[in-house]
Order: C-alpha cells, then sequence, then structure tokens
C-alpha cells in the first residue's frame, strides 16, 4: 500500500491542478443565471422520481440537498453505467443530456480513477448540471473525488467541477464496490473505450 501513495499523489497532480472542489463552507452563488433557463426543483424532483422509480418523497431528499448548496441546475444527464476496480478502475456510461429549449442530445462517458478501491457496479445516474454555457461544454474532463459521496434515500451522491461547471452525479445500482478513488470522468459524444 505504501506504493499507492506516490502513484496517487501523481494522479493527482496530473488531473486535478486547476479543480477547485465545491466545499460546504463556500459561499453559494446564484447559479440560476446561465445560458440557458434553470430547472425549478419541483421539475428536478419529478425527474429523479421517476428515473429512479423511487416516491417523491424520497426523490425530495436527494433534491433538496445539492439544491441548497447549489441552487438550480440548468441541465441535467439521466443514463447509465458500469464500473470496476482493483486499485486502478474504470468507468464507462451512456446517457442524455437535457437543457430546456434544446434538443435532447446523447453524450458518453469514461474515466479512469486510481485509490484504495475495489469491486464493481452498474448503476443508474442521474446527474445535475451547473453553470453549462452551452451544450458542447459539457464535452470536457471533469474530476472528481469518490470517496466524498453521501447517501440519501440509498441513492450516493457527489460531486465533480471542471471550472465554473459542476456536476452533481446521483446514482444508484447493483455490486459492490467499496474503497476511496481520485479519478475524472471524461464526456465525449462517441463511445471512446480508451479513457482518456
Amino acid at each position: 500500500m505504501r506504493k499507492a501513495f506516490p502513484l496517487l499523489a501523481a494522479f493527482l497532480l496530473l488531473f486535478l491542478p486547476q479543480t477547485v472542489f465545491a466545499r460546504d463552507d463556500q459561499p453559494q452563488r446564484d447559479r440560476s443565471a446561465g445560458a440557458s433557463e434553470p430547472y425549478e426543483e419541483g421539475e428536478i424532483v419529478g425527474a429523479v422520481s421517476d428515473f429512479f422509480d423511487i416516491t417523491t418523497e424520497g426523490a425530495a431528499k436527494v433534491v433538496e440537498r445539492t439544491f441548497s448548496r447549489f441552487g438550480r441546475p440548468n441541465a441535467y444527464i439521466a443514463g447509465e453505467e458500469g464500473s470496476g476496480a482493483f486499485v486502478f478502475g474504470l468507468r464507462y456510461g451512456k446517457g442524455v443530456l437535457y437543457r430546456k429549449s434544446h434538443e435532447p442530445m446523447t453524450v458518453y462517458w469514461q474515466g479512469p480513477s486510481i485509490g484504495f478501491d475495489v469491486g464493481g457496479n452498474v448503476s443508474k445516474c442521474f446527474t445535475l448540471v451547473y453553470d453549462l454555457p452551452d451544450s458542447d461544454a459539457i464535452f470536457q474532463r471533469f474530476p472528481g473525488i469518490e470517496g466524498t459521496y453521501y447517501f440519501v434515500a440509498g441513492i450516493g451522491v457527489n460531486y465533480q467541477q471542471n471550472g465554473d461547471i459542476i456536476l452533481a452525479p446521483m446514482r444508484t445500482g447493483l455490486g459492490l464496490r467499496a474503497g476511496v478513488n481520485a479519478g475524472y470522468l471524461a464526456y465525449s459524444r462517441e463511445r471512446n473505450w480508451l479513457p482518456l
């Protein structure tokens, strides 16, 4: 395990240097002023409830915490993904990006991770997107630390950020995966089997 610490540190220095992760003690910005009309909390609660097939009350608990932290998102992605890890991990997903007054757009994501992590899972993933200036801006890398999960109503949530754009993926699924890892997800127009 001692040999893994330098690898993890090197990975973080290479891929996460310009990212400032959103923290609970940072003041909330007005994220409702974006390039497209933001979604109201009730709209997202309904979409999350339908997508995960959970009660509206359960969906409201999940959405409430993210809304209180970041405000209203101006996009979201609904899709599915699979991941696996044994120290080094991979994640692949496919979904649809939704923005008000815009055509839905298919997106893919893939990414590597490194850490103290083992197992695999298949998940449904509903991602709230904040400060997306236009649909093409999703096509970049979003670093994140998977150990930052919190769980509400059986759904895990973590945060990823690149510049002003913040993603809040909500996941629920089947499998067994435990540990903490650091990595990124790269969003693309087409499936990339190499997670770069």
